[in-house]
């Protein structure tokens, strides 16, 4: 199946991925979200923003107040969880609950809900919006009585890259 991250078929980016393309991309579609619900992307959230696309690895709040200050920014904690916080609500990040980490959203502004591909080996993430799961989940909860507020779906494996050198 295809996937929507924006990085053609797919879910991890291959040898040929645009990486720099991929991050003016991402930073194009935060304003154009921020504009049309008339927030405001800061310079210290665009910055944040192209941290957490610098790789298509989820980052900690540390990494990227780390990664501030090695570009001469000066940044506290707060500051950092402030601007995450913002980028969340605004749907251009999500938080990986599992590893308290930050991805960028390929779908901002599409809901906060999706799966997540998380290669143990190298730490890549990918991220998915299968509709035919999310309806699975939601009917298999419903029939048990429970009504889901979220859904949010973290499966850990081996990504294409990391299958290949290990001959899996």
């Amino acid at each position: 199946m295809p996937s929507r991250t924006g990085i053609g078929n797919r879910a991890f980016p291959g040898s040929r991925h645009d990486h720099e393309r991929c991050v003016r991309a991402a930073l194009d579609r935060a304003v154009d979200v921020c504009a049309s619900r008339s927030t405001r992307l800061t310079a210290l959230r665009r910055h944040v923003l192209e941290i957490v696309w610098q790789s298509h690895r989820p980052l900690g709040a540390y990494a990227i107040l780390e990664r501030l200050r090695a570009r001469g920014r000066r940044a506290a904690p707060p500051t950092v969880y402030r601007a995450l916080e913002f980028l969340l609500a605004q749907g251009l990040v999500h938080r990986v609950e599992s590893l308290n980490a930050f991805v960028g959203c390929a779908r901002p502004g599409h809901g906060d809900e999706g799966q997540f591909l998380l290669c143990t080996t190298c730490g890549a993430a990918a991220e998915l919006h299968d509709s035919r799961v999310e309806e699975s989940v939601l009917r298999s909860a419903q029939s048990r009585g429970f009504l889901p507020r979220r859904q949010t779906i973290e499966v850990r494996g081996l990504c294409p890259d990391c299958r290949r050198k290990s001959g899996t």
